[in-house]
């Protein structure tokens, strides 16, 4: 941990986020330490749930795939900044017309925008408008590579619970260990989670069928494994992926029933657990496939706890990439 001191001293400096992949364990510890203050707006008694952090800035909203939780997230966390805020879909976007990402996005800044957030089904198309405008890019998920602020959210959902249950405001995320279950292979999640929880110091193990499941997983500093039972044993946190049932036409496991008895976690399942493990998810759940429904709706899911969470950790990445301000002890 960091003292005092040091803390004082921490200033962020990048222009954009574009990826866990990217950034330092300082870097890291800058936003989880940013967040707990907006969190706080967001729980205010008044009432007032907004700060003029980015009065009289724009932020544009590009998403060029369906969602629905990250898009109204980001949107919030942006309005309780007090931004003026644009959202744009691909299906109406000029790029229907042949216009290039970059012709779009020059279009966009010519309204004098200050942050772009962007979902493309396109590895790299974040990183590669960054290098050539101006804008505050926010990658919000990449193809199959990064979603970087769903693992900023999840470090600190557990880092949240690991200061609560130990009683300890300075408690991270050193020595615990993380499971990451389910569909590997197509999961920008499990890449920036296996980046950003790394790089706090805890271990991860991926678990999901073979075929869902590329050893070159291991090369990023995972361990991978096949068998449930040996990936959760002894896990501190459960972290549950969506099955793409659209992408099932592949024939990548045999079928539902046979991934739900090798891989669902469910009361069953968690006897091989710790007690008090915490079972995580990204949203949204295929109730009964990955994970049961007593489970998810149990006593031990932060399902909802991280969709709280991500609009304070949005809101702190926003705050710290426009004003780069130090960071409060």
């Amino acid at each position: 941990m960091t003292t005092a001191t040091e803390n004082e001293q921490r200033v962020w400096t990048r222009k954009d986020l574009i990826g866990l992949e990217d950034l330092s364990r300082d870097e890291l510890e800058m936003i989880l330490d940013t967040a707990p203050q907006f969190l706080a707006v967001s729980q205010r008694e008044s009432g007032i749930k907004k700060v003029p952090v980015l009065q009289g800035r724009l932020v544009v909203n590009w998403f060029y795939e369906p969602s629905t939780r990250t898009r109204t997230s980001f949107e919030l966390a942006a309005k309780r900044l007090s931004a003026d805020t644009l959202t744009m879909n691909a299906d109406v976007s000029s790029s229907k017309k042949g216009e290039t990402l970059h012709d779009t996005l020059y279009n966009i800044e010519a309204m004098h925008t200050d942050i772009v957030v962007i979902r493309h089904s396109a590895a790299g198309a974040p990183r590669i408008l960054a290098e050539r405008h101006s804008s505050h890019i926010i990658n919000a998920g990449d193809g199959a590579h990064e979603h970087p602020t769903q693992g900023l959210l999840d470090a600190f959902t557990i880092r949240q619970h690991v200061r609560r249950t130990r009683d300890d405001p300075q408690a991270g995320l050193d020595g615990l260990r993380v499971a990451i279950i389910g569909d590997i292979a197509h999961s920008r999640v499990a890449r920036s989670n296996v980046w950003g929880l790394t790089k706090l110091g805890a271990s991860v193990v991926l678990c999901g069928p073979r075929t869902l499941l590329p050893g070159a997983f291991s090369k990023l500093g995972a361990d991978v494994t096949s068998d449930l039972r040996e990936a959760i044993e002894g896990a501190d946190v459960i972290y549950l992926l969506r099955i793409q049932l659209e992408r099932q036409g592949k024939c990548l496991f045999p079928s539902i029933r046979e991934y739900i008895r090798l891989f669902r976690i469910d009361n069953e399942s968690l006897k091989a657990a710790k007690k008090d493990v915490l079972i995580m998810h990204p949203g949204p759940i295929n109730r009964d496939v990955e994970l049961s429904t007593e489970v998810a709706d149990g006593p031990r899911n932060v399902i909802l706890e991280q969709v709280t969470n991500g609009v304070a950790v949005r809101m702190a990445v926003m705050h710290l990439l426009v004003n780069k301000p130090r960071v409060a002890v």
